[in-house]
């Protein structure tokens, strides 16, 4: 547990963890670096190690590794209550609206309009998704690597559609593949 001359009270604790952890985006990572930046570097509830070690189980656990970094970070300043209320603080109000849009989606499957917004919005995703995607292989994209590049999508996507190989598997299929076919330089 953290030193008693600065541990928070349940209230402060859980406060930030409703503020950062529903108002942070990109997912675990920024929400986890903002909370270690809070709390190790301007309220000093946490030092380096134990945020390490928060950070480090966390990472390792099955599932969302944000709330596991909740769980771990809260336990560590304030115990078993603070675990408890910083998980339901991070995990409560995305919820609350997952399952809103939820209801309100399936309240408008009838509505043309509404379901031409949801159209638009699953090909803006999918165009957002194809520039990540075009960012990460352009650097690579050489006129010696293309072939393998090629290669390599185009196989992932037929493993995975004609074999229903799952990711993890084909990323060590591909891995395996670079190991393999390695150009003299």
């Amino acid at each position: 547990m953290a030193n008693t001359e600065n541990r928070p009270s349940l209230a402060a604790l859980t406060g930030v963890f409703l503020k950062i952890a529903n108002l942070t985006f990109g997912g675990g990572d920024p929400t986890m670096a903002a909370l270690q930046r809070e709390f190790t570097g301007q309220r000093k509830w946490l030092d380096m190690e134990r945020h390490t070690l928060a950070y480090s189980l966390a990472r390792i656990t099955p599932g969302t590794n944000v709330l596991a970094y909740c769980a771990a970070s809260a336990w560590l300043i304030g115990g078993l209550p603070a675990a408890v209320a910083a998980v339901i603080a991070a995990s409560l109000p995305a919820s609350l609206i997952a399952l809103w849009l939820v209801i309100g989606y399936q309240a408008s499957t009838s509505n043309r309009f509404a379901q031409a917004a949801v159209a638009s919005m699953i090909a803006a995703v999918v165009g957002m998704m194809l520039a990540a995607a075009w960012a990460l292989v352009k650097p690579h994209c050489t006129r010696r690597n293309w072939p393998r590049i090629v290669l390599y999508a185009g196989g992932t996507l037929l493993l995975r559609e004609w074999l229903a190989i799952g990711p993890v598997q084909l990323v060590g299929i591909c891995a395996l593949a670079g190991v393999l076919w390695v150009e003299g330089e």
